[in-house]
């Protein structure tokens, strides 16, 4: 018997060890954002580090403008392995880990400040939590805040009654909240928003300044109201049986280079967001500023809508404790 045939064969019954190479893995991202925006671009050029850090063991491909179809098609294909991640909105997800929805109820900040400091706590805690249910995480990364756009102006909750607001398909805790407010929205995926707009099936809808300007959807509305509806903010959720699938090392450069990248990513998108509110006003926006009254009937219902989620289950009566003691903690100074 050859020696190579004498190896192979204690190899094949375990008694020595073949050396093993990791496999190359190309990362496979969907996201709605359309081609060209500074979060694809700021994920390929991540990308393009992770192959050079890697010697190509692990790249990245996205997929822009939701070419791979909407959330749900996205997490299936994640499921069974045709793609691996989706660079999304946080409510996307919000079904694989409630309290993630912490940061988007409505009228609970008042400044990006106060959205600043409570991040600093409960980024680390919202990513734990994605972890712990599937998902290895980067972000937070910057939405903005939604403002409501309509095409009549809205101080009170009573005009608000009496618009067409367009409400994102699958989205339950915003249903809720709707509901709360006595309002019954228009639901339509997020395709739909401008074409509807046109023809008058909608006439308002809650968007931060970016996606309004760039989605041309500020052009069929005339005033905002000047008053942060709701904080926004993004995530890359990646399979976490595929990152598994890297060596230790190769997840070790994946978790480092994508948090490096998503970092300076939050910080570039709260910029743009900040300039994009600049442009809707210079392109003629009106802000409408509800008084004193009409602004205690919004936080009012509010607060009653958050009530309702949390009886709801979508989100802890403990994660809403922890918000609200940071916010009391930065407003008691």
């Amino acid at each position: 018997m050859s020696v190579f045939k004498t190896f192979r064969r204690l190899a094949l019954a375990g008694l020595i060890s073949l050396p093993v190479s990791a496999a190359a893995m190309e990362l496979k991202i969907s996201t709605l954002y359309p081609d060209g925006t500074s979060a694809v671009n700021a994920l390929r050029a991540a990308g393009k580090q992770l192959a050079e850090e890697t010697d190509g063991r692990v790249s990245i491909r996205v997929y822009a403008g939701g070419t791979m179809g909407d959330d749900r098609a996205v997490q299936r294909r994640i499921r069974i392995g045709q793609l691996h991640g989706q660079l999304a909105q946080a409510g996307a997800f919000a079904s694989h880990y409630k309290d993630s929805q912490i940061l988007n109820l409505p009228l609970s900040f008042r400044s990006l400040e106060e959205v600043d400091h409570v991040r600093e706590t409960l980024d680390p805690m919202i990513r734990e939590g994605f972890e712990e249910n599937g998902w290895v995480v980067f972000g937070p990364v910057d939405g903005g805040f939604a403002y409501l756009m309509t095409r009549n102006p809205v101080a009170s909750v009573a005009d608000l009654r009496r618009q067409k607001v367009w409400l994102p398909a699958g989205d339950s805790g915003s249903a809720m909240a709707a509901r709360e407010f006595g309002v019954s929205p228009v639901v339509l995926n997020v395709g739909a928003v401008l074409t509807s707009l046109q023809t008058g099936t909608i006439d308002a809808f809650a968007a931060p300044a970016v996606p309004a300007l760039t989605l041309q959807w500020y052009s069929r509305v005339n005033h905002f109201t000047d008053m942060p509806l709701l904080y926004t903010y993004g995530i890359l959720a990646l399979g976490k049986q595929h990152v598994e699938r890297l060596s230790d090392e190769d997840q070790a450069t994946l978790r480092r280079v994508l948090t490096d990248a998503f970092a300076e990513m939050d910080r570039k998108e709260r910029a743009d967001n900040q300039r994009a509110m600049q442009a809707l006003k210079a392109q003629g926006l009106e802000p409408v500023e509800p008084n004193d009254e009409q602004l205690s009937e919004w936080r009012k219902l509010a607060d009653q809508a958050t009530d309702r989620l949390v009886e709801g289950g979508q989100v802890s009566a403990d994660m809403l404790e922890r918000l609200n003691t940071l916010l009391d903690e930065y407003r008691g100074g």
